[in-house]
């Protein structure tokens, strides 16, 4: 173990599947780890696989996972020198990046400068602006339902409300006239009042059936931008994503080098660090448009690690350390899918489904990954998202992972609540989606109305049956396995503790 690493303990600042992930990689390099947990997850296996644990506080995010002072509290009790954010929660909070290197801690993301001003959505803009990336017409700040109407009758409806300092589709509205805008300017300003601690709204000009394309970037402390490829998102409901892909995304190679380098150009004009990520809209004719850039690691970064071979967490460990110097970009290799487990009821407009998971088991498999944290008799309440796991594939190519990831799921059992797994089945087999044509409308237009009815044809039986001979025939299809991880589905429970 290198003798720097030796130095240092990390606090992982966050719950669930992410802390466990961080913990994980933490592990793999010889880091001794600290988790926080709220009450109710006081069981939770993030809590029991972790070095040490502290308890924030009841069970509201206020009161816990989004309380400062309780976590450095807790970092000064355990004696720590690190803190990784996770994604969610504090992960994009400048002024907790401000109070760690108050208290001599290592923030591991970004600057705070740069974290204040890609964090609001306005100030990305300009700053997209200044590095001459495209942008979607809209507005600065909104002070009320009265000038969101001005500017919305300017921009030509259907627009998009957007909460300033949003994210995973919180505080985000679709308005198509002008009768409805201020019910939703209502609805949205109390939502991200509610997630983010600011109700401030901004407009964008909304684009019909865009594809919703990112770009990962690291950059280093030598002051390069490395470029981890693309992922494609569009697949989402209700503005969030729940089917992400990196690898063979059907966009012309010109398209692809216009993302990589407006995602460079823009990092470097920041003097950015770290994980990040930009996302981008393109259309049909694949016009490119900015959106916005999350500093921090996604929620889907698996499929990227999946065709790099590389470890994410790994990297922003080494980055905060100033340990990056030999950090590279790998070739990328075949195709990666993810999909999101929630608990919810897709007929019933994915209203969450709490309760206790009588009963669950996971897909197996060399080319599947699950990341998760829930486990048979876990709870699932209503204080926190609903998402029960990450599940994702590899395959050699699109089609293949397409069939490795109808297998994971009909392996995957789960009792006790309900579930988006059927669901999720039925994205994968839909003629749109196996022909790579897919856009953010495409839930909406393509499956909400026909959901529930069995869509089990005799060429849905074929692809699933050929995914199993594929499966059989493939023996020497393998993961390009990143330094200290396992290429298997129980890497993140390796170690555990059982139930």
């Amino acid at each position: 173990m290198n003798s720097t690493l030796k130095q240092h303990k990390v606090l992982v600042a966050n719950r669930g599947e992410i802390a466990l992930r961080v913990i994980r990689t933490c592990k793999a390099m010889g880091l001794k780890t600290v988790a926080v947990y709220s009450e109710p997850d006081i069981e939770s296996l993030h809590v029991r696989f972790a070095d040490e644990a502290y308890c924030l506080g009841p069970a509201p995010s206020s009161e816990s996972y989004l309380n400062i002072d309780k976590i450095l509290a807790s970092c000064k009790d355990a004696g720590v020198t690190m803190i990784h954010p996770g994604y969610g929660f504090l992960s994009e909070n400048a002024a907790f990046a401000d109070a760690c290197a108050k208290h001599n801690l290592i923030f591991v993301g970004p600057s705070s400068q740069v974290m204040t001003q890609m964090g609001d959505k306005i100030q990305a803009r300009i700053a997209a602006k200044k590095a001459k990336l495209p942008l979607i017409e809209g507005s600065e700040d909104l002070k009320d339902a009265k000038q969101a109407l001005n500017v919305a009758q300017e921009v030509g409806f259907p627009i998009l409300l957007k909460a300033k300092a949003g994210g995973g589709g919180k505080g985000m509205r679709l308005v198509n006239t002008e009768k409805d805008l201020n019910s939703a300017f209502d609805m949205a300003q109390s939502e991200a009042q509610k997630a983010f601690g600011n109700g401030t709204l901004y407009i964008e000009k909304y684009l019909d059936k865009p594809r919703h394309i990112e770009v990962q970037v690291f950059g280093l402390s030598t002051g390069e931008t490395l470029i981890f490829g693309l992922r494609d998102c569009s697949v989402q409901r209700r503005h969030q994503k729940i089917v992400e892909e990196a690898g063979q995304l059907g966009l012309k190679n010109q398209t692809q080098e216009k993302l990589h380098s407006m995602a460079k150009e823009l990092c470097q004009s920041l003097n950015y660090q770290g994980a990040g990520t930009l996302e981008f809209l393109v259309d049909a004719q694949e016009n490119i448009y900015f959106l916005e850039m999350n500093t921090r690691l996604q929620v889907e970064h698996p499929v990227t690690e999946w065709i790099y071979g590389v470890d994410l967490v790994r990297m922003q460990i080494l980055n905060a350390l100033q340990m990056d110097q030999n950090l590279h970009v790998p070739p990328a290799r075949g195709h990666a899918i993810e999909v999101r487990i929630y608990a919810e009821k897709p007929t019933q407009n994915f209203l969450p489904s709490p309760g206790t998971i009588d009963f669950i088991q996971w897909p197996s498999g060399a080319n599947v990954r699950v990341d998760s944290a829930i486990e048979s008799g876990h709870s699932i309440t209503s204080f926190y998202d609903p998402m029960i796991a990450k599940i994702s594939c590899y395959g050699q190519n699109r089609d293949h992972c397409i069939q490795q990831s109808l297998i994971a799921l009909s392996e995957l059992k789960i009792s006790g609540i309900d579930s988006n797994t059927q669901f999720l089945k039925q994205i994968l087999m839909h003629p749109d989606f196996v022909a790579n044509k897919v856009h953010t409308q495409f839930i909406n237009e393509s499956l909400m109305q026909n959901f529930g009815q069995n869509t089990w044809t005799a060429s849905s039986v074929d692809l699933a049956l050929s995914a199993v001979v594929s499966c059989q025939t493939q023996q020497d299809l393998k993961m390009p396995a990143a330094d200290n991880e396992v290429a298997h589905s129980s890497w993140w429970q390796s170690g555990l503790e059982t139930p």
